[in-house]
């Protein structure tokens, strides 16, 4: 009975002290990919998941209510490329093939760039390697839980992904072999036919395993273990797939053709600026590509770009994602994907795709979050205006039921934008300077000069 007493109590216990993820929202605008933009509806949230979505909902359960009186309620944006909270740096340049690093060892979960992307609405954020090696290391998937530990953060749903590197990047690395573009795909290449034939020692082992009695089988001397190796045949099994660094349309067809012959899967190609020259492969290979919306002509390889190519990457049904590469842009995510309205020809909902639901059907969250959908996780964003345009403002970023950013509560938002309009208010004193100068000119000069300036205007208004 003892037992049962304590039990039940430290059920108790947990329940009072675990955060509120139970909220029915109400009377806001919500944008759905399923049933297009529902305005006046209400959301419920129960056990950090979308209960209900619809009309006057009533408030059975008696959670806390939120009137959000016409705010726009969008999915939890998602940023498919970034480098927030990643510490002692995002390469690994020693050598030129190391997929056996993890981006996860060393994410900073105290990183202020978490909470200022949660200003900005973003939920989740794939933290990925850098592009200094043609294949670096394993990239990280978190959810933007400020103030808990990366144990928390960590979402292990979505897809384990692999960051690899053609072009400039891999090659200008200095001592260090490639040196060139050829050598950055010959290091690729080589690099999983070690892989195969590390594969191959292994299966011949494990065949004369089972062919030897148990008795005996401590004689064998299995093939040493290469974490290397391990991970490069994981992507060959589909437990891994590749997010590859790429600008140029040549290199970006070279690797497609590699990943056919080889085995491996190509996600999505990063930043790719000539990818309207190859929609049609992009397509039929069934690649994504997370690109910027107007940033180009920072290097070389960046400078054959047009915003306007991405209308026919649209057209052709591509699919777009749209990532920061910064902490800048990282919280006005929104703001460049209201930019595919113009670039790309697209509506509402599918501009804001490109920034919810098409990076998580790359990262393989799709199941889970980016949409507003009953049994979702409640990743998601409040604006108070449209939540594309530059004027709105995220108001409350919620993750899993649990609200992690208010604006109404955050003393420091808008705190510059209080002592602008301060500063503009004040009454300012006059300035009497030009008046006691023009005084003084006139005293200096005699006759006709001292007439013209008394008759000037500027002068007797003491301007």
């Amino acid at each position: 009975m003892k037992r049962t007493i304590i039990f039940i109590t430290i059920i108790l216990v947990l329940i009072i002290a675990a955060p509120a993820r139970d909220l029915l929202l109400k009377n806001g605008v919500l944008y759905t990919f399923d049933r297009g933009i529902l305005k006046g509806f209400d959301l419920l949230i129960l056990q950090g998941r979308i209960a209900a979505i619809g009309k006057n909902l009533p408030n059975k359960n008696k959670v806390a209510e939120i009137d959000l009186k016409g705010k726009h309620v969008i999915p939890g944006i998602i940023d498919s490329h970034n480098h927030i909270g990643i510490s002692g740096g995002v390469n690994e340049v020693s050598e030129n093939i190391t997929p056996e690093v993890k981006m996860e060892y060393h994410i900073n979960p105290d990183d202020t760039n978490i909470y200022y992307s949660l200003s900005g609405g973003v939920t989740m954020n794939h933290a990925m390697h850098g592009s200094a090696n043609p294949i670096g290391g394993e990239n990280f998937v978190f959810k933007l839980k400020w103030g808990k530990t990366i144990e928390e953060m960590m979402e292990k749903r979505t897809l384990r992904t692999l960051k690899m590197a053609l072009g400039e990047n891999p090659k200008r690395v200095s001592d260090r072999f490639p040196n060139s573009r050829m050598g950055v795909f010959y290091a690729i290449e080589r690099a999983y036919n070690d892989a195969l034939l590390y594969k191959k020692e292994w299966d011949t082992y494990r065949r004369k395993l089972n062919r030897t009695k148990k008795k005996d089988r401590y004689k064998l001397i299995p093939p040493k273990k290469n974490y290397r190796l391990e991970a490069l045949l994981d992507t060959l099994a589909g437990k891994m797939v590749i997010r590859c660094h790429s600008y140029r349309a040549e290199e970006t067809l070279g690797l497609i053709r590699l990943a056919k012959k080889i085995g491996f899967k190509v996600a999505a190609f990063e930043h790719i600026h000539q990818a309207y020259r190859i929609a049609d492969e992009l397509k039929a290979n069934d690649i994504g590509i997370s690109i910027f919306i107007d940033v180009w002509n920072y290097k070389v390889e960046a400078s054959e770009f047009s915003p306007f190519g991405l209308r026919l990457l649209y057209e052709k049904g591509v699919e777009i994602s749209i990532n920061s590469d910064t902490t800048e842009i990282m919280r006005r995510l929104y703001m460049e994907a209201g930019k595919m309205r113009r670039y790309a020809g697209m509506n509402d909902l599918d501009a804001l795709k490109t920034i919810t639901l098409n990076p998580a059907r790359m990262l393989g969250a799709a199941g889970f979050t980016g949409s507003l959908k009953k049994g979702y996780d409640a990743d998601l964003a409040v604006f108070d205006g449209h939540p594309l345009s530059s004027m709105s403002k995220c108001m409350l970023t919620l993750i899993e039921g649990e609200i992690y950013f208010d604006r109404l509560k955050d003393k420091n938002a808008g705190l510059k934008s209080k002592k602008v309009e301060q500063r503009k208010n004040q009454k300012k004193p006059k300035n009497e300077a030009p008046k006691v100068a023009a005084q003084r000119i006139n005293k200096s000069f005699a006759g006709v000069q001292g007439a013209v300036f008394q008759k000037s205007p500027l002068v007797a208004e003491g301007k």
